[in-house]
Parts: structure tokens; C-alpha cells; sequence
């Protein structure tokens, strides 16, 4: 139980952003049908029938995922209050997180059963307005005396934007998959991007009134956690607009007889995909921090994120491992115990709950990590640039991801093996730790398979789609990346450095996938964008500081 507490935040985050995402495609599914596989089937033809029939599966399939995960949900929330505050299982169950996640699974699995050719669309309706109010149920709006009800609605047609736009893009792709003559396209493509333009202003109009409740002012934009994340979701929505505008383009030119363009729209409809997952986990991430308003003290000025973020000499040279708070603690630890021919006592047991100490030399050791991480990734950056432009030897820069690997593996725990003398296995128990080996893995990982393609001109498309898809992965992990130090101002400071870290991570990942996935010459600027990202990444890497 100790160990599930310790995880439990991070844990939390993850399952709520997979809650999400499930819940956007079971409504953005259902909306799809209703509002165009079912009208439009007779117009689009023979395949009618076969787009109504994806969509129903995918549906199906998205309420599947809503009501596992939010099961998944309820019982993590639940096994944690029973082992904390003594509370038995039927007493949890009456709280008011428990009976929304109750509420929203029975309404999934009634939509599996329900989602059928026939079945009128009131009732489909009625069940994704459940799931929407169940899903509101358990925000910040709930929670709130003041303005409540405007925040409810605001948070319901909040999900609902999402919903209609990112919910329904696997729907949308399929349906295109299905078609195979210009008039369909367009017909569906004109559908889909005026449905979208729903979904955006939905998205608009509640964002700015929750801005307006949870953050207040500027300087709960950019001086609390919550508005950093803020922040990285306006971000990601800034992307999203970005591919959303380039398909709305491309559906004006299939009105024009431009077949071509159709590859476009399904590459680009992908991408928006990935973007909107790494949006949802930001979305997720918002749960586990308060609403700005409620930090009127301790916020960080922009003073401070100047003073922090001002460029300096990386640190080159490591402090000594035997100066670090933990490894000096357990050497005195142990030579007492020697003196008492006891068995020492451990400086710090990984899952425990608490905050490992820090000193002056630990936060240069950190220091020193990230800034010879960021040459690392500069050199990547630069050599696939060199790649791009036609330079042949360069194509080995993948290499150059097992090197960095290597490093972060050895430096970025010190006290765990193989430098310290806590156990991998039992390191594991550390939230932090745990996420160190996760993205180690994830560099070890793309670096081998994108060398595999560089070096060798492996053929398999899918292999080609491992580094991109990856690096995506990697950018929005990080956006629920968590540090375990005491200090609130620190911490923010830090995220503050992370936030664009993953927003970059991500940038670049599906810049890649999109290099890939297009055909010449619409993916030039895709195949020069990834590489600068990876610039962009590590020279975020050589500023940064945590003192």
C-alpha cells in the first residue's frame, strides 16, 4: 500500500489522461454518426454503409476503453482512501468522484450495447450527455462553491469541443480510408471540417471562462503550476489549429478536383490525433494541481524565471559523488553502525513517501546532467540537419541516442546502482527514478530502430514510424513528469524548463511521423522542422538550472 501511495499522483495522471482521450473518441464517435455517417450515407453511396459500420465499431470500441480505464480510475482512487483514511469500501463508494465514475461506466457499457444501426439517435445522445456531465462531475468545476454552475457548463461544453474534434478524427480517417472518388471526399471532408469549427469554438468560449475562474490574471498564468499547464495545453491547441487550418485548405482544394490532396487530409488528421492525446495528458496533469486563484501567495515573479533562465556557462565539470547529500549521509551511517557492529541503516528507502535531501552539490550534479544532455541532443539535432541537407556520413547521428542514454542511465540517479547502493529493482519504487529508466528506455529504443532505418535503408515503413511515434510519446510523458522537491517555487521553476522540453519533444515527433507519411514535396518542411526542435531542445538543456 506504501508503494501505491508513493505512485499514486503519478499513476493518477496517466489514467485520467487515457480516461480522457476514451471518453473524447466514445462522444466524438457517437457524434460522427449522428451528424454524418447516418445522413450522409445515401449521398456518399455504396460505401455508405461501410463508413456507418467503422464508425459504430470504433464507438464501441472508445466506450470499451472509457469504461476499463475509468474502472481502472475508481479502483486505484478507491484502494488508496481505504489505505490512508480507513474508510471501507461501501463508505468510498458514496463519495461524490465514486458515484460519477459509477454513473460514467454504466453509461459506456449501456452505449456498447445501444450503439447499433438502428437504435434512434436520442438515445445515443442521452448516454454521451451522461458520460459528459459524469466527466464534468469530476473537475475542478465540482468542486468549487462560487460560480459553480457556470464553471459545469463551462467544463461540459469544454469536453464536448474536445469531443467533436479530436474524438471524431478516427471516424473521419476511417471514413476517408473507405472512399475512393473526389465528390465523397469533399462531401465528407466539408462535413467533418464544419463539425470541427463546432468543436473549436466550444473549446474558445469555455477555455476563456475557465481562464477567467481558475487563473484571474497573468500572473497566475505564468507564476503557478496550474497555469504552466495551462499554458502547454493553449500550446498544443496552437498545433492543432495549425494542422486544422492546413486541412481546411486542403478540403477547399478537393472542391476545386484536387484528388491529390486527400493524403494531406488523412496525414495531417493523424498527426491531430497524436497532438490531442499529448493535449488530454495536459488536460490530466491540471487535476493534480490547484486552480491558480487559489495560490494568491508563493507564486514565482518574472523576476525570478529571467534570473533562472538567463543563459551561463554550462556546468562541464561533475561535483563529486561522495560530496551528494545521500552518499555522504550513508557513509556516516554506516561507519556508525560499524562502530556498534550494527547493521547500518539506509540513508533513504525508495516508495517511502519521502522527499530524499538535497544540498548544493546535488543541485550542481543535476546541473551537470542536463547541460552535457543537451549537447548530446544538439549534436543529434545538427547531424540530422547535415543528413537532411544531403551530407551522407551523417545518417549515423541515431548512434548518438545510445551514448546519451548510457549517460542518463549511469548519471541521473545517483544513489541507485550502478553508482550508489540502492538496488535497481528496489529503485524502482521511486516515482522519479521509475520515470529516469521509462525514458531511458524510450531513447534506447527509437535511437536503435532509427539507426536500423538511416544506416541500413530498412524498408519496413513500420519501423521507420518507431522513432516518431516514440519521441511523441517521450514529449508527453514529460508533460506529467513530477520532481520531488519541497519547495513549491523550485519546483515551478523546473517545470517551467520541462514544459518546453515536451511541447518541443512533441513538436518534433510528429513533424517526423509527418516526413514520413507524406509524399515529396509536401514533406519538406516536416523533414526540416524535427531536426530544429531537437536544436531547440538542447539548448534548453544547456540554460538550465536549479539554483
Amino acid at each position: 500500500m506504501t508503494l501505491l501511495v508513493d505512485l499514486f499522483g503519478y499513476l493518477a495522471i496517466v489514467i485520467h489522461g487515457l480516461v480522457i482521450a476514451a471518453q473524447s473518441v466514445a462522444i466524438g464517435s457517437v457524434l460522427f454518426l449522428l451528424l454524418l455517417a447516418r445522413p450522409l450515407g445515401w449521398l456518399i453511396g455504396p460505401v455508405g454503409e461501410r463508413i456507418l459500420a467503422d464508425t459504430l465499431r470504433i464507438a464501441r470500441w472508445g466506450a470499451f476503453a472509457l469504461a476499463t480505464t475509468e474502472a481502472l480510475r475508481l479502483a486505484l482512487d478507491s484502494a488508496v482512501l481505504m489505505g490512508t483514511v480507513d474508510l471501507s469500501l461501501p463508505e468510498v463508494l458514496t463519495a461524490s468522484f465514486a458515484e460519477a465514475g459509477l454513473a460514467k461506466i454504466a453509461a459506456a457499457l449501456l452505449l456498447i450495447a445501444c450503439l447499433r444501426p438502428r437504435v434512434p439517435g436520442f438515445v445515443l445522445l442521452s448516454l454521451a450527455a451522461v458520460i459528459l456531465a459524469a466527466g464534468a462531475a469530476t473537475t475542478h468545476a465540482a468542486a468549487r462553491i462560487d460560480n459553480r454552475e457556470v464553471l459545469l457548463v463551462a467544463a461540459t461544453l469544454h469536453q464536448l469541443g474536445a469531443a467533436i474534434w479530436i474524438g471524431g478524427i478516427p471516424a473521419f480517417i476511417a471514413a476517408l480510408a473507405r472512399i475512393d472518388e473526389t465528390a465523397a471526399w469533399r462531401v465528407v471532408g466539408e462535413r467533418f471540417s464544419n463539425l470541427s469549427k463546432v468543436g473549436v469554438l466550444c473549446i474558445l468560449a469555455s477555455g476563456g471562462a475557465l481562464f477567467w475562474f481558475f487563473i484571474g490574471d497573468l500572473p497566475g498564468f505564468y507564476g503557478t503550476a496550474y497555469g504552466v499547464m495551462v499554458g502547454a495545453k493553449v500550446a498544443l491547441f496552437a498545433m492543432l489549429l495549425a494542422l486544422g487550418y492546413g486541412n481546411f485548405r486542403a478540403v477547399a482544394q478537393l472542391g476545386r478536383g484536387n484528388a491529390t490532396k486527400v493524403v494531406r487530409l488523412k496525414r495531417f488528421a493523424e498527426a491531430e490525433i497524436g497532438i490531442g492525446l499529448s493535449l488530454f495528458f495536459a488536460a490530466a496533469s491540471l487535476t493534480s494541481v490547484p486552480p491558480a486563484v487559489d495560490l494568491a501567495n508563493d507564486r514565482v515573479t518574472v523576476h525570478e524565471i529571467v534570473e533562472r533562465n538567463t543563459p551561463r556557462m554550462p556546468r562541464l565539470v561533475s561535483p563529486d559523488h561522495d560530496a551528494l547529500t545521500l552518499p555522504a549521509l550513508q557513509a556516516k551511517l554506516d561507519a556508525e553502525a560499524a562502530l556498534q557492529a550494527a547493521k547500518p541503516s539506509a540513508a533513504f528507502i525508495p516508495g517511502s513517501g519521502e522527499i530524499p535531501p538535497r544540498n548544493a552539490e546535488d543541485v550542481a550534479w543535476s546541473e551537470y546532467n542536463h547541460h552535457w544532455s543537451g549537447i548530446f541532443v544538439v549534436i543529434i539535432g545538427l547531424l540530422a540537419l547535415l543528413n537532411r541537407a544531403g551530407f551522407g556520413p551523417a545518417r549515423h547521428w541515431p548512434l548518438v541516442f545510445l551514448a546519451l542514454a548510457a549517460f542518463l542511465f549511469v548519471r541521473s540517479d545517483p544513489e541507485v546502482w550502478p553508482l550508489g547502493q540502492i538496488g535497481f529493482f528496489e529503485s524502482l519504487r521511486d516515482v522519479e527514478v521509475l520515470q529516469h529508466r521509462f525514458f531511458v528506455l524510450l531513447i534506447i529504443i527509437f535511437g536503435l530502430f532509427e539507426w536500423r532505418v538511416r544506416a541500413f535503408g530498412w524498408g519496413n515503413r513500420g519501423a521507420a514510424l518507431v522513432f516518431p511515434l516514440v519521441t511523441a510519446i517521450g514529449g508527453a510523458a514529460l508533460l506529467t513528469h513530477s520532481h520531488a522537491i519541497a519547495n513549491i517555487k523550485d519546483q515551478l521553476l523546473i517545470e517551467l524548463t520541462h514544459t518546453p522540453l515536451a511541447l518541443a519533444g512533441i513538436a518534433a515527433g510528429w513533424a517526423r511521423w509527418l516526413e514520413i507519411r507524406l509524399d515529396p514535396p509536401e514533406n519538406r518542411v516536416a523533414g526540416w522542422v524535427w531536426p530544429a526542435c531537437f536544436v531547440l531542445v538542447g539548448a534548453i538543456l544547456l540554460i538550465y538550472r536549479e539554483a
